[in-house]
């Protein structure tokens, strides 16, 4: 089963190599508790499942690179072919030489629509490339412009043209001081989006990742490709592919003890069945030991709250609409937005 990954923007771009660049390097890894036969079909999983093959023997990345201006997807198509390791397709990248900034409304109304057969032609020649399709990872900024905004656009495209496919979006939640000022109006536009169009969406906040850089890691000087390195170990534990073999791969429904309380799930749910454990022998990147926990729950409450109520604050004072309105966004597309995320966080208040 094959996972096209969409990558979009400056920050799904880079963060997007990295993914690829991890995925690749682990599945090379020398083999690790586990046999020769069992790492060579863990090989074998994850070439068909992230990689195609060219003649000349050089894995191609499944992926389509999206961007308004070609600095980045040059940079990160240079970067891959130096690994000498992989590279992406000659034909999987699309780019405009001339971008509007930090404008969501602008990537949403006006990139899309112009450029939308083209993107998705690119998205369906990687397509045809699967013999089975699974589902489709879309890597991208929430708070940022165009990406964030040209990303809510293919994603919703995607659910139009691939509606049984698995969409799962991964979006990287903004810093808390700011890092463009209408960072939250990005932020509302691009979740109310993703809520209709998407099947999942995998967050990782940007102050949490640095918390992990400087505490746990000890770097002094952080930067962007020190963290975008740490979420392609957290997104390749994720999605590390299961794989054929007598005893390599285990599926068991909750085994730890610590995860049987039943205060940590809802009341209807059962823990037997709120909580999965997939287990291999075989060791991810080196790391004998190694964990990785994807969990639906009220965590992101309080971060969902804070950005909704700093963009009603800027929508009460019509600070930058014009921003949006010149470009076909309109005030009650705002408000259609803060109703549903307010619906959103009252629903797992209520859990």
């Amino acid at each position: 089963m094959s996972i096209v990954t969409v990558q979009l923007g400056q920050c799904g771009n880079q963060i997007g190599f990295e993914v690829f660049d991890a995925l690749f390097n682990d599945s090379h890894c020398p083999r690790g508790l586990c046999s020769k036969k069992e790492n060579e079909a863990y090989q074998a999983s994850c070439k068909e499942r992230f990689f195609s093959e060219e003649e000349n023997g050089v894995p191609l990345a499944r992926a389509v690179l999206v961007d308004m201006e070609p600095k980045v997807i040059n940079q990160t198509l240079s970067k891959a072919a130096r690994s000498g390791r992989w590279k992406y397709g000659q034909h999987s990248c699309f780019c405009q030489k001339q971008g509007s900034g930090n404008n969501w409304a602008y990537g949403y109304s006006v990139h899309g629509p112009r450029h939308e057969e083209s993107i998705m032609n690119l998205i369906r020649k990687e397509v045809e490339k699967c013999d089975s399709l699974s589902g489709f990872f879309i890597i991208m900024s929430m708070a940022g412009g165009t990406g964030s905004g040209l990303g809510a656009f293919v994603t919703q495209n995607l659910q139009d043209q691939y509606s049984s496919a698995l969409k799962m979006n991964q979006i990287i939640w903004p810093y808390g001081t700011g890092e463009v000022i209408v960072q939250n109006y990005n932020s509302i536009l691009t979740l109310s989006h993703l809520y209709r169009s998407s099947d999942a969406l995998l967050v990782h906040e940007n102050d949490a990742v640095h918390k992990i850089c400087a505490k746990l890691m000890n770097i002094k000087q952080i930067s962007f490709c020190d963290i975008n390195q740490v979420l392609a170990h957290q997104l390749g534990s994720v999605f590390q592919p299961t794989y054929s073999g007598e005893g390599s791969f285990h599926y068991r429904r909750n085994p730890l003890g610590a995860f049987k309380d039943p205060a940590l799930y809802t009341s209807w749910l059962e823990p037997v069945h709120a909580f999965n454990v997939w287990k291999t022998q075989r060791a991810f990147r080196k790391y004998e030991r190694s964990a990785a926990l994807v969990s639906n729950s009220q965590s992101l409450v309080k971060p969902l709250d804070r950005i909704v109520g700093k963009a009603w604050n800027m929508f009460a004072s019509r600070a930058y609409l014009h921003q949006y309105t010149k470009f076909g966004i309109e005030e009650e597309d705002f408000l259609d937005s803060f109703t549903l995320l307010e619906q959103v966080i009252a629903s797992y208040c209520n859990l």
